[in-house]
């Protein structure tokens, strides 16, 4: 095999390794956005029972939190001015960082509670 066919014989592999591992980072992006972009609509409400809600103490009225057992809260603390909360400012149920595909009260707490900058 000459040197100009082998040379031609890796840029090819090179280039179908390229594509390879593009389209293996493509992949998990795409779904990362598609996920990103779901609709506040389509998300159900977070329930206090939820075993996730439960371990870090999730309540959907922060007037309800009982500071005996959660020493952290402070009063003003709520899910609004939270720096996991996502969605449009104002909406009373937006998606969480903390709960994937569920709705928050924008007025709840929970332990995990981290002032907005």
């Amino acid at each position: 095999m000459s040197h100009e066919t082998e040379s031609g014989i890796l840029s090819q592999r090179r280039e179908l390794l390229k594509g390879t591992l593009c389209a293996v980072i493509a992949i998990p992006v795409a779904s990362i956005l598609g996920c990103a972009r779901a609709r506040a609509a389509d998300l159900q409400p977070l329930d206090e029972k939820d075993p996730q809600a439960k371990a870090l103490g999730y309540v959907a009225d922060a007037a309800r939190v009982d500071s005996k057992t959660n020493p952290t809260f402070k009063s003003g603390q709520a899910c609004a001015n939270c720096l996991q909360l996502q969605g449009k400012a104002g909406d009373p149920m937006r998606p969480c960082n903390l709960f994937p595909g569920k709705l928050v009260n924008a007025n709840g707490w929970c332990k995990a509670w981290v002032k907005k900058a």
